[in-house]
């Protein structure tokens, strides 16, 4: 370890990991209910248990956010984190006002707006604990180097919070709710995440590699500017049919046509920077997943999301499972494998157990991806049918869910996949391998 307060990420890693595993098992029961809608209907209706599965997502990622800025920060800035304390606060009240929330959605106590569910005083404490951390954060950066890494991260975390400030507005209006609604889910996943992504990569793929920085850093303002370009005005794919004037469907059209870009910009980034770096690094399987994250990225975010996002092929999919697929495989391949990538990286060093079982955790990369990538086709299948039957033929919604109950069992069986590659990859982390001591204290 280079620095001491980089330990402040591994409280982070962990909670990360133990509500990663809660997220997918919640998603596995969402998966059953589907084919037995009857279980537990009178004890956790199946929206309770979606909202705990896509919370949970949220959460958890943020916590791996939260523990890849308190890990690569020092090392960007080459100075201490300004206040460990603070540090540690901000983790106990955000895992408190996470477990919290949770109870909150088994007792029916949310707000029903979706992914937004959190009561009001569980919102005003996720501000109190993302300005903690963006000011411990900040003044690390301030008294500290100066990178594009860092830079690039701080403004998407900045980002991250003041966008989170719209969930507050609740207007009466539903296409006004609508329209903001969407200046924090897509402007978090499809806008300043995906600054945190590109700088969480960068550093990784500087310290894997052992490139050149200019280049790194030429490429990260590259795919910034895109990002910021297509990702504002690419909200108005979701303006299509919410009640909001018709210029929308060109504008979310061409915008949302060119979010490709800088997701297939990540891709030719990774390959190109590990080509020229020629460094072998020993952590073999944090590079798989780095290399992994920008390709899966690519396609759930940028080609399952063009597959639907032009207003006229819209007007059939909206709503259909051709949504779903694309939404799990985008939030699999740009951020939860971006957490895995920088969690697989730094917790040998936290540990201080070097090395780690990288065979099994590669072995988990293969696992999930291979589910997860079932799991699109399934779906995607599913939704075809689905515009096919009821948006084209005029069949009635029941009947068409009647004739694609196979996907759904299909969907099951790759979710368990899914979860079986979770557990094995945390496994991975928190056990070691001592055959690969030499290989991995070279570093």
């Amino acid at each position: 370890m280079k620095y001491e307060t980089q330990k402040l990420a591994y409280p982070y890693f962990l909670a990360a990991m133990g509500l990663f595993l809660a997220q997918v098992l919640g998603g596995l029961l969402a998966g059953t209910v589907y084919i037995m809608p009857n279980l537990l209907s009178d004890v956790v209706p199946f929206h309770i248990i979606r909202m705990i599965h896509t919370n949970a997502l949220i959460v958890w990622l943020l916590f791996g956010f939260f523990g890849a800025a308190y890990y690569l920060i020092p090392e960007e800035t080459e100075t201490e984190i300004h206040s460990p304390f603070i540090a540690k606060l901000q983790f106990w009240l955000f895992l408190f006002g996470a477990a919290a929330a949770v109870v909150g959605y088994l007792f029916g106590i949310h707000e029903g707006r979706e992914f937004l569910e959190q009561p009001l005083w569980i919102k005003a404490a996720i501000v109190v604990v993302a300005l903690m951390f963006l000011f411990n954060i900040s003044m690390t950066v301030l008294k500290g180097r100066k990178t594009s890494v860092s830079l690039i991260l701080l403004m998407g975390l900045w980002g991250l919070a003041v966008f989170f400030l719209f969930a507050f507005y609740n207007p009466d209006n539903l296409a006004l709710d609508k329209m903001f609604w969407w200046w924090t889910v897509h402007l978090w996943v499809e806008g300043v995440w995906e600054l945190i992504m590109a700088s969480i990569l960068a550093f990784l793929l500087i310290k894997m590699t052992g490139i050149d920085r200019e280049i790194v850093e030429k490429w990260l303002y590259v795919i910034v500017s895109m990002t910021l370009f297509t990702g504002v005005l690419g909200t108005g794919h979701h303006y299509y049919w919410i009640g909001t004037p018709d210029y929308w469907q060109w504008i979310g059209s061409i915008f949302s046509t060119l979010e490709v870009l800088p997701f297939f910009a990540m891709v030719v980034f990774a390959f190109v920077v590990v080509r020229k770096g020629g460094r072998d690094h020993p952590n073999k399987a944090a590079m798989l997943w780095t290399l992994g994250c920008a390709v899966m990225a690519f396609f759930g975010a940028g080609v399952w999301g063009f597959l639907h996002t032009l207003a006229p092929i819209n007007y059939l999919t909206h709503g259909t499972q051709i949504t779903p697929a694309h939404g799990h495989l985008a939030f699999f391949g740009a951020y939860v494998m971006l957490n895995l990538a920088i969690i697989t990286y730094a917790m040998p060093h936290l540990r201080g157990m070097q090395p780690y079982n990288q065979v099994l955790n590669m072995w988990s990369f293969w696992i999930m991806c291979s589910g997860m990538a079932f799991m699109t086709f399934v779906l995607t299948a599913a939704g075809v049918l689905q515009t096919h039957l009821q948006r084209v033929m005029g069949m009635a919604f029941m009947d068409v869910a009647e004739q694609i109950d196979l996907f759904f069992v299909l969907r099951l069986l790759s979710g368990i996949v899914v979860v079986v590659g979770a557990l094995v990859f945390v496994y991975s982390i928190l056990t070691s391998d001592k055959d690969q001591a030499g290989a991995y204290a070279a570093e």
